[in-house]
């Protein structure tokens, strides 16, 4: 089926009626493109117990961390920047490494994993933060990413540009004290970065192939970098629709794969708790977005996890109907970016759930 704006769906009916979806489903997510309801969209991808039950591409320009790739058409194999769902596949290599014993524990002090930056230590309120404010982003220093990615004074591409990434993190001035106020930051995720690089020995992409996406079968990604060629575990992440959909799945499987265990159990169950109101709707967990949706099949407000990215990049799970979705749109540094995925998730996905 194509829709009326090019939307092409591949028939996953029968899967969707034996998973507890109505089987309108599809048609109804085309009717919402074409209504003009959920524009900038190219792929919507969902899955309920492993069964894939709603596909989509769609056709519509696009980037490369901010380079234009012109007019892409979208399929199942066509890498996507991820943006800050980057974060959240950071937060599962972290709890890996932690497992392994290759990175500290969360209790942890910052300051105590970067050596040479003396000058800063002598600041009593910076000695105080630690591993976790910063998987958390509650580490009250002052940040800003409201402003648009093309913007200089973004905080994430100033950092980016800065002559000493690390040394601009670690010194922005405080706003709250640690651990009281959540603030989001691209920094915090660089500063686990760097963390993850220094205790494992290996850049991020290396060590996501070694301990996570090969596993899966990942084979085909990519993962940018900066000026300094600092792979960015912000938003640096490109991977294919099906590919970031077996990662939700390993998470609503409790970190098993095929019987593998590939994350620890306890740090799924800690990085899906809710840590830190967000004072925009969600609460947040370790770099996991933790809210609610209204769900009728199975009663009401149920509890929802996800991974978030700009210009409305989602990594939507359900651990109570099992149901993890991608969303990938291009509606970047838009205000209303978060108004096309946020509808398909919970009207035309969740909505449309028959079965508990």
């Amino acid at each position: 089926m194509v829709s009326a704006n090019g939307v092409s769906l591949s028939p996953h009916a029968l899967a969707a009626e034996n998973r507890g979806f109505d089987t309108g489903i599809g048609r109804k997510l085309c009717a919402g493109v074409d209504s003009g309801l959920l524009p900038h969209l190219h792929a919507v991808l969902a899955e309920r117990g492993g069964e894939t039950v709603l596909e989509s591409y769609g056709t519509g320009p696009d980037e490369n961390w901010g380079v234009p790739l012109g007019e892409v058409r979208f399929g199942a194999q066509t890498l996507h920047d991820l943006r800050s769902v980057s974060k959240s596949i950071v937060s599962l290599l972290y709890g890996i490494a932690l497992e392994r014993g290759d990175v500290p524990r969360l209790d942890t002090p910052l300051l105590e994993l970067f050596p040479g930056y003396e000058d800063l230590a002598e600041d009593p309120q910076r000695n105080r933060l630690t591993v976790e404010h910063a998987l958390t982003m509650t580490l009250g220093m002052d940040w800003d990413e409201t402003r648009p990615y093309t913007d200089p004074e973004n905080s994430e591409i100033a950092m980016e540009r800065a002559p000493d990434r690390l040394r601009y993190i670690l010194e922005r001035p405080f706003v709250a004290d640690p651990g009281t106020r959540w603030i989001y930051s691209g920094g915090a995720t660089a500063l686990i970065g760097a963390i993850l690089e220094s205790g494992t020995g290996r850049k991020l992409p290396d060590l996501a192939r070694e301990v996570l996406f090969g596993p899966l079968d990942i084979t085909r990604f990519e993962w940018s970098a900066g000026p300094d060629g600092t792979h960015s575990p912000a938003s640096g992440l490109r991977l294919n629709a099906p590919d970031l959909l077996k990662i939700g799945r390993l998470v609503l499987d409790n970190g098993l794969h095929a019987g593998r265990r590939l994350v620890p159990e306890a740090w799924i169950a800690a990085s899906l708790t809710p840590v830190i109101a967000t004072g925009e709707g969600p609460d947040y967990g370790y770099f996991w977005f933790c809210g609610q949706a209204p769900v009728p099949a199975l009663g009401g407000p149920t509890p929802w996890f996800a991974g978030f990215g700009n210009g409305g990049q989602r990594l939507w799970l359900c651990p109570k109907a099992d149901v993890a979705a991608v969303i990938f749109s291009g509606n970047y540094n838009a205000w209303n970016a978060w108004v096309a995925p946020t509808r398909v998730w919970s009207e035309i996905i969740l909505a449309n759930l028959r079965e508990a």
